[in-house]
């Protein structure tokens, strides 16, 4: 699979190695190793041996943890040391005899120079040299272990597949080619980080995918200059178009039946080695509210459910921002029995509703990060517990009232319907609640429309953020509040981002 990767210079090995060619001294090349590209390294292993009839001397090297034992031994050690080999092979034909008749693994090659060979057995392969040969046979001995395939925890579902991506890129890839079985479906290989050099994955549909955002994706790759890339995340940022901005501009999902959708709909998936989390460009602002589950439930259920997270989006982020603004300036507007229950609630409380918001707002985020830092069991716990017993308390010393207890839990409770969007949702919700402290509920109003226009100026891979969000075209509504059944679409898959981005304009 591997075969394909655009191999690098491992940039500071190489710059102590003092030529780029393997000698035929046996011994000359084992030294090369130990004395110059890894040395003082003691995970590397350096296997001697012989064939038990011809007498030439082979070594394999191969790095301790990375590389399978059963392999080395079962597949390389014994067909060598073992097989009869023909007393008239000549020095040049020995390597082919060995990797046509001898060695049993499914990934052989010659290599030539010594940087090849470096970034070879770094990722797991084994180097066989033999005596009198200015070659040596790269094998494909990988054997590290991974992560057992389980259902993801950050996007668990009720009904729909259980398998999630793990660490394991190679496991990942083949998850997305089990979704799809097309020859259109293409995967491309690269290497990022001049340290790790950590493998990553384009992987896309030909017929589908928009030329120019493929393009463009190359381009901000082949910008990055970097050390070392351990997660996804590293790239996302380092290739979003908008780098300040809480809101994403590129997806990410660890299911690979979400990832091969969005792979029908003609978007791009990145898969990075060592992480569970597949990138998706480009993305969209509605794509918060949508779920992998949508699909497979009935549609009226489905969209029942994507309308009830838009509503969760408008209720955590505005109602401390209107519950402040009423009690401030517009008593005139709540109903005269709820403001004098509110007016009874709130006396003696020592704090404006617009400090009290911002104090209980604060301790529900440190509950809430609490709870996800801690272990799961744990974590719970304090959540539930620390939430009912300090919102109880606090309102029993009158330092806060009741009524904003109710206003942050349901804040709270709102912003859990849409997980993918906590770190934008606290922002707008500051945004919102400073105003409307300030101006009341001119104020909330400046706010929404301030952020409108900040999220209509938005573009993902030159694809408009707020993309259908405002138009009245019935083949635009069909995927956006509401999930239209199957048999009424005219496209199979949902949309296709080729055919909606009609001008591509770089927006970096």
């Amino acid at each position: 699979m591997y075969d394909k990767f655009k191999m690098n210079h491992y940039s500071k090995i190489s710059n102590n190695v003092k030529k780029s060619e393997f000698s035929k001294s046996l011994q000359e090349n084992i030294n090369l190793f130990k004395q110059e590209i890894f040395k003082d390294d003691e995970t590397v292993i350096y296997r001697y041996f012989r064939n038990k009839e011809k007498d030439m001397q082979f070594c394999l090297i191969f790095v301790d943890g990375m590389a399978d034992g059963k392999i080395i031994n079962d597949n390389i050690l014994k067909p060598i040391i073992y097989t009869s080999m023909k007393e008239n092979l000549e020095y040049n034909e020995i390597l082919d005899y060995i990797m046509q008749n001898v060695l049993i693994t499914d990934e052989i090659k010659k290599i030539y120079d010594i940087t090849t060979a470096i970034d070879f057995i770094l990722y797991g392969d084994a180097l066989l040299l033999i005596d009198g040969i200015d070659e040596i046979i790269c094998i494909d001995a990988k054997g590290w272990e991974t992560r057992a395939i389980s259902e993801p925890l950050s996007e668990t579902v009720i009904r729909g597949p259980r398998e999630g991506f793990t660490e394991c890129m190679s496991v990942n890839v083949s998850l997305i080619r089990r979704k799809i079985n097309s020859n259109k479906l293409k995967f491309k290989f690269r290497e990022l980080g001049t340290v790790t050099k950590t493998k990553i994955c384009i992987c896309y549909i030909d017929d589908l995918v928009s030329k120019q955002i493929l393009n463009e994706l190359y381009k901000r790759l082949d910008k990055i200059k970097i050390d070392g890339i351990l997660e996804s995340g590293y790239i996302e940022e380092l290739i979003k178009d908008h780098p300040a901005s809480t809101f994403k501009t590129i997806g990410n999902s660890e299911r690979p039946d979400a990832v091969a959708g969005m792979l029908l709909e003609g978007k791009i998936a990145l898969i990075c080695d060592g992480t569970p989390f597949v990138l998706t460009i480009p993305f969209v602002f509605q794509e918060y509210f949508q779920n992998s589950e949508d699909y497979y439930n009935n549609f009226i259920y489905g969209s029942f459910n994507r309308l009830l997270r838009i509503l969760g989006f408008m209720l955590t982020t505005s109602v401390p921002a209107i519950y402040v603004a009423l009690t401030t300036f517009h008593q005139e507007m709540i109903p005269t029995q709820l403001m004098l229950s509110i007016a009874a609630a709130v006396e003696g409380v020592p704090f404006p509703p617009a400090i009290e918001a911002v104090m209980m707002l604060t301790t529900f985020e440190i509950l809430r990060e609490a709870g996800t830092r801690l272990p799961k069991n744990i974590g719970q716990a304090v959540s539930i517990v620390g939430a009912l017993v300090l919102g109880e308390a606090a309102a029993s010393a009158n330092i806060v009232s009741a009524p904003m207890v109710i206003v942050v839990g349901i804040t709270g409770i709102s912003s859990f319907l849409i997980p993918k969007m906590l770190g934008p949702v606290v922002i707008i919700r500051i945004i919102c609640l400073i105003l409307a402290s300030i101006l009341g509920l001119y104020g909330y109003i400046f706010a929404v429309i301030g952020i409108s226009f900040y999220l209509f100026s938005l573009k993902s891979f030159g694809v408009d953020y707020m993309l259908k969000i405002g138009s009245i075209n019935k083949l635009d509504l069909k995927d956006t509040a509401i999930r239209a059944p199957w048999w009424f679409t005219e496209n199979n898959p949902k949309f296709v981002f080729s055919k909606l981005v009609n001008k591509y304009k770089g927006s970096r």
